[in-house]
């Protein structure tokens, strides 16, 4: 039996090597190569998505090819350098590298400082000497460092803390009525129960280090943050706290701003103008009667002056006692028949 088996073996053996064995007189062929510009022309027409298969085949399997595509990736700094928000005040640069250094070589990494105060801003930023170490980093974006939960990004998308979702005013809730004594920990546990953070920390002031007494938590969905606003149990270390959306809150804080008035304008240092006065008039020259001018007199009314200053220069006691009967008064007398002392 072992030797009938044998024989097949063997016979097989001598069919495989004819069957490979070159056909006499046959050449193999030489292999061709390709050169630079024979490569490019086959290249250019082919689409994104078939380069990036190419050079993804042909980086796994070659890693002279891998560390050219890395080389070519990394030179651009937008593919490398993260922002970073949601910072402690008391988070040092050394604490920002050393957070992030297990995701690839930094190259740079700090905190921001305020001039003025010399204290944190709260954020700082990470550039990393590669570009697939920030792509490491950003799956993740959410991080803990010194006990908050910190968010970051690629710099070139923005700095504002916006995200990069456009429902984010639905996941970001405002939590107030905090004790002063509570603590990042403490919140994140309590809200960590209606699901995943994205970023959360009770607000600090940068002056003292103590707590404001309320706080910010952005979920990663908004059906978490919902979960968390239609509980009822909003008691945190005895204290009953307010939690709503973000974005109500700066919606009330927003100053009202009144509407245009549609009337004429005040004139300055005037609060209210009435349209019925006319415009301020110059004042009459000295020796005209108010309300007549002797540049814009009327006939009559000039006719009536003339005769107002004849009666005025007319009256005298005199005139007074032959017209009206009034006796003339004596000496010592004023012109109501009472006395003055004499001079």
């Amino acid at each position: 039996m072992e030797h009938q088996e044998d024989s097949k073996k063997r016979k097989i053996k001598e069919e495989s090597d004819l069957h490979d064995a070159p056909m006499e007189g046959y050449e193999a062929p030489v292999p061709l190569r390709l050169s630079r510009d024979d490569l490019k022309r086959l290249l250019e027409p082919l689409s994104k998505e078939q380069l990036v298969a190419l050079l993804t085949d042909a980086g796994s399997q070659y890693s002279a090819v891998a560390d050219d595509i890395r080389e070519v990736a990394s030179k651009d700094p937008a593919h490398r350098k993260l922002f970073v928000r949601g910072l402690a005040w008391e988070t040092t640069s050394q604490d920002l590298r050393e957070a992030f250094e297990q995701f690839g070589e930094i190259e740079e990494g700090a905190v921001i400082i305020d001039k003025a105060t010399g204290k944190s801003r709260g954020f700082g930023f990470i550039t990393f000497k590669h570009m697939d170490s920030a792509q490491r980093a950003l799956k993740e974006p959410s991080k803990t460092i010194d006990g908050r939960i910190t968010v970051c990004n690629l710099a070139s998308v923005g700095t504002s803390g916006s995200g990069g979702t456009n429902d984010q005013a639905q996941r970001k809730l405002y939590i107030g009525g905090l004790s002063y004594e509570t603590s990042n920990e403490t919140l994140l546990n309590i809200f960590s129960k209606y699901g995943e953070i994205e970023e959360g920390a009770v607000a600090y002031d940068k002056n003292t280090n103590k707590s404001r007494g309320f706080a910010f938590v952005t979920y990663k969905t908004v059906e978490a943050a919902r979960n968390a606003i239609d509980d009822p149990n909003k008691t945190i270390e005895g204290r009953h706290v307010i939690v709503k959306l973000a974005a109500e809150g700066q919606k009330e804080k927003a100053p009202q701003v009144s509407a245009p008035s549609q009337g004429p304008q005040a004139q300055p240092g005037y609060n209210v103008v009435n349209p019925n006065i006319p415009a301020y008039a110059r004042p009459p020259p000295p020796g005209t009667i108010l309300g007549f001018s002797p540049h814009t007199a009327v006939p009559a009314y000039s006719a009536a002056y003339a005769g107002i200053a004849t009666m005025a220069s007319q009256y005298t006691p005199q005139y007074a006692g032959a017209q009206y009967g009034i006796p003339a008064p004596q000496p010592g007398q004023n012109g109501t028949g009472g006395y003055y002392a004499p001079n």
